[in-house]
């Protein structure tokens, strides 16, 4: 089966070019630069910030048998929690995703015999690099209303934000928020926030321990990608032998070796 292994050599050009446009890159900035982050959040949400609190945990895990996540920028306040993705590609499954990072974030806040009025505001956030809904609008944010009438709030304070880039670069009215967004499309510093940015994306690319940690991630999500890939292909292979296909065409079609079709033959033979 093909791979998409990348080389060392291919991911040390990937660190060198990359970007604040890079998930790994924005990630290191917005944790390690409180008030940048802070700035970003007030322009995306029209909101003042007095307080906040940076959260040390990279990663959400509520049971050992749920999935866990590792939320990008995970920023509480007294009354309000903020999520900040930054998704460079539409992988279509955004909006049931923002649903569970809500929802994982409301387990993470609510401790155990509290109310549920003490659940703070939930904000997620999503940074998308490409139109997700196709609908022309440089924002979408969402919240629960009634159906019936279309205007009933459930009021339950959970609110989902999808910034679309592209489109926020050139139709926003807020020409520093509109400044940032060109900034991450372009990689042009404009103002004095773009251009604190861009320091801080260059030294992050000096920090040779977060070099290390790129490269290790990213050999980890290459590995990941062909073995997902590799077991999907398997399990197709065994759905079509067992409709006695051609374990040839299988292979073929499947992208996978002969003999390793030919060992899924053997395997279905004997548990038949």
């Amino acid at each position: 089966m093909s791979k998409t292994s990348k080389t060392d050599s291919e991911i040390l050009k990937e660190w060198k070019k990359a970007t604040l446009a890079n998930n790994f890159i924005f990630y290191k900035v917005m944790r390690h630069h409180p008030e940048a982050c802070k700035y970003l959040l007030e322009m995306l949400l029209n909101i003042k910030i007095k307080r906040m609190k940076m959260s040390n945990e990279e990663i959400i895990e509520v049971d050992k048998d749920a999935k866990s996540i590792r939320l990008d920028v995970y920023v509480t306040e007294t009354k309000r929690m903020h999520d900040i993705e930054l998704q460079v590609i539409n992988t279509s499954e955004l909006p049931k995703r923002s649903r569970y990072y809500s929802a994982l974030m409301d387990l993470d806040n609510l401790k155990p015999g509290e109310k549920y009025n003490k659940l703070k505001d939930s904000h997620v956030i999503f940074i998308c690099l490409e139109d997700v809904f196709e609908n022309r609008l440089p924002v979408n944010t969402f919240e629960n209303i009634c159906q019936e009438d279309g205007v009933t709030k459930l009021n339950d304070r959970s609110y989902k934000h999808f910034f679309i880039a592209p489109r926020c670069a050139k139709m926003l009215k807020d020409e520093e928020l509109k400044s940032f967004f060109k900034f991450l499309i372009s990689n042009k510093a404009a103002n004095q926030y773009t251009s604190e940015l861009d320091s801080y994306v260059k030294d992050a690319k000096q920090n040779m321990q977060w070099r290390i940690q790129f490269m290790n991630y990213e050999r980890q999500r290459t590995y990941d990608i062909d073995y997902g890939r590799e077991q999907q292909a398997i399990e197709a292979s065994i759905n079509l032998l067992k409709e006695k296909i051609d374990p040839k065409i299988i292979a073929k079609c499947e992208k996978l070796p002969l003999k390793k079709v030919l060992e899924l033959q053997e395997q279905i033979a004997v548990k038949a």
